[in-house]
Formats: C-alpha cells, sequence, structure tokens
C-alpha cells in the first residue's frame, strides 16, 4: 500500500490574481473615505467663517480647525448618512441622510470640559428641519456654564454677580457722522467689514471696537461718532424668551438668567417656565411632556419642579451688536457641542484683490 503524505506539486501555492485597476482604485477610495470620516467624527475638521459675528476675533474667510478631542467626540446621533456630508451631497439640495433611525447621544472622554471664553462650534439648536447633529454649524464663545446666573447690564456681561473679562478684539455698532462722503477706502483702511456697513441720511454705521470708535471720533472731518445701545426696560420682542410683556429684557439689558446644569433642580412657575420651557419639551427628550394653560405637565401629571438631564451653555458672539447668539434663542445642549475651534489654518479677504486676496499674517494663528 503506498500512502502519500504530502504532495510537492499540491503544497505550491497557486499565484494571486493580480486585482484589477477599478478594483485597486475602489479599494483605495473606500481605505481614504474611511479614514477621513475617522478622522473627520474623532479628531479634527475643518470649517470657515461665513458672518461677521465673531469679528474682530474671527473674520469672515478664515478656515479653522475645529478639536474633537477637547471635548470629546460625539458618537453619531444620524447613523444613515453619506460619509463627509453634513445636509446634503456635494453640490446639490439633495438630502445626504435618512433620520429613519435617530441614536441616543454620548461623548466619548475628552481632554477638557467647555471653559468660560472657549471658542466653541456647536449645532444650531432651534433648527427644527434636521436632526440635533447634523443642524447648522454656529461658532460664537462660551460665555456662559452650567449653574452661571447671568446678566447684561449696560452692554456688560455678569457672571454671578460679577463683571465678566471682556474679549480682547471686542465690537459694537457706532454711527459715524461725517462732514463728508466717505470712500469705502476708508473703511478698509481700518478693517470695517463693508458687508455691515449700512448707510444713513446724517452718516454711516459700522461694527467697530470703542479704541477704532475713538480713532475715527478724533479726525477732523468727523462731526459724531454715535454708539448704538438699547436702554434698560425697553423690552425688545426678539430676544429670548421672547415675551417681553414679561422679560423687558435686550440685548445690551438682558436677564438675569440661569443656565441650567445636569442634576440641578429648578422651581416650575409661570415666571421661569418660558425660560425653560423649550429646554424641557425639545432638548431633554421626555417624550410625554405638553404645556396647558401655562403649566407643565410629564405623563400627565403637574410637574412643579424639573431636574435637568444634561448641561447647558450661553453663547454670544465678540460683534456683540451684530450677533445672532444666546440673548436670541436661549441655551445651547451639551449634546448640540461639536468641538473647540483652536487654529487658522488659511485666512482669504472676500474685499481683496489679487496680491492681497490672503492674509498671509492670520495663517497658522492660535483662537483666543
Amino acid at each position: 500500500m503506498n500512502v502519500k503524505f504530502w504532495d510537492k506539486k499540491a503544497e505550491a501555492k497557486e499565484p494571486k490574481k493580480k486585482k484589477s485597476f477599478a478594483r485597486e482604485w475602489g479599494d483605495a477610495i473606500l481605505f481614504a473615505v474611511v479614514a477621513a470620516s475617522l478622522i473627520r467624527w474623532a479628531t479634527f475638521e475643518a470649517y470657515t467663517i461665513p458672518t461677521p459675528s465673531m469679528e474682530k476675533s474671527l473674520l469672515v474667510g478664515d478656515f479653522l480647525f475645529v478639536s474633537k478631542l477637547h471635548y470629546g467626540p460625539r458618537t453619531p446621533i444620524t447613523p444613515l448618512q453619506v460619509p463627509l456630508t453634513h445636509q446634503t451631497i456635494w453640490g446639490t439640495n439633495i438630502p445626504s441622510y435618512s433620520d429613519a433611525i435617530q441614536l441616543a447621544p454620548h461623548r466619548l472622554p475628552g481632554f477638557s470640559e467647555v471653559k468660560r471664553n472657549d471658542v466653541v462650534v456647536f449645532n444650531y439648536p432651534p433648527e427644527e428641519e434636521h436632526p440635533a447633529d447634523l443642524r447648522t454649524n454656529y461658532i460664537k464663545r462660551a460665555i456662559g456654564l452650567p449653574g452661571d446666573s447671568l446678566q447684561v447690564k449696560d452692554m456688560q456681561v455678569f457672571i454671578n454677580g460679577k463683571a465678566a473679562d471682556n474679549p480682547e478684539k471686542l465690537q459694537y455698532k457706532y454711527i459715524i457722522v461725517p462732514t463728508m462722503q466717505l470712500s469705502e477706502k476708508f473703511f478698509q483702511d481700518r478693517n470695517i467689514n463693508l458687508d455691515g456697513l449700512q448707510y444713513y441720511e446724517s452718516g454711516y454705521a459700522i461694527d467697530a471696537s470703542p479704541e477704532l470708535a475713538k480713532e475715527i471720533a478724533s479726525l477732523d472731518f468727523i462731526k459724531d461718532v454715535i454708539l448704538l445701545k438699547d436702554v434698560p426696560g425697553n423690552a425688545e420682542a426678539a430676544v429670548f424668551p421672547h415675551q417681553p410683556s414679561k422679560y423687558l429684557w435686550n440685548k445690551d439689558n438682558y436677564g438675569p438668567i440661569y443656565i441650567p446644569k445636569e442634576g440641578a433642580t429648578v422651581a416650575i412657575t409661570p415666571e421661569s417656565l418660558p425660560l425653560y420651557e423649550r429646554v424641557i419639551l425639545e432638548y431633554e427628550r421626555n417624550e410625554n411632556a405638553e404645556i396647558r394653560d401655562g403649566k407643565l405637565f410629564i405623563n400627565g401629571q403637574e410637574v412643579t419642579q424639573y431636574t435637568f438631564k444634561q448641561n447647558y451653555y450661553f453663547m454670544m458672539g465678540d460683534n456683540r451688536h451684530n450677533s445672532l447668539d444666546s440673548r436670541y434663542w436661549g441655551y445651547v445642549p451639551a449634546d448640540h457641542i461639536v468641538g473647540k475651534a483652536v487654529m487658522i489654518w488659511m485666512s482669504t479677504n472676500p474685499e481683496g484683490g489679487m496680491f492681497d486676496k490672503i492674509r498671509w499674517s492670520r495663517i497658522f494663528n492660535t483662537i483666543n
């Protein structure tokens, strides 16, 4: 009887078939998409500044790196999404996601918590047409932290009764009254955003720092520079919580208002309910919460106090008179926080010409 323990011919491996050109490119593209998606989700993501609400700290045309590592990356709430998109597929109005599946939000550990005066990117909370993690990205400064009492008096922010440190490049709205017509170059030479420029019968409305306004007022051909600010007691219907008959608040005289903190309990009264109504109904994921006759009901029972399930923040722009921020739409939930703006990697001037289109002095600047 002949027994074969091995067959050298059988032992020899058949040579691997070479991948087709299309297969190689397909694998490379798949790997690149997966890698880029992971980097974008867990580490850094690039953003651009489209509006002047943070001037002059950040300028229209600044391109930023936003760190997900600082506060910890969020797990996806909307998992059915085309990779590397936000709300629509590139170059179209076709939605890039399906909200058929919505997951509970979680956050992985980060380097730190949100600190006062951090420049933060977050999803715009009142936007209802998209899931929470796909709402429009906003960037503001975290002025109020969970558990703070915040008030604005004569444009100055107070936190827990003490005057807060103002951002270095704070701006307000001024009217310039000149003795002659001013050219665009006058404003460009002083780094005044032309998009924010408005014409009045007597002059021009601009966004400027107090120092720049004082400098302009000293010019021979300027008759007056007037700070546009609201007076106490002049209720502004547009400010949160949008009840001017009850809260005589405006953008320059606002609050006091308590910023919800996870685990903190507040009394629910006719006076306090408007301040927390959206939080309880929209952000806290209470399935059976409703307002009836000015009272809060959860699971059919009237509630006279409420304990918050997550932290909230009060965000403001450094361009205080040209910023749609928490004064107008309320608190930012912790699960809407995207990341911390850390660096400007490129900056282009929308008003610049061929030779001054790039703001070279801003490239690779850190953000404070």
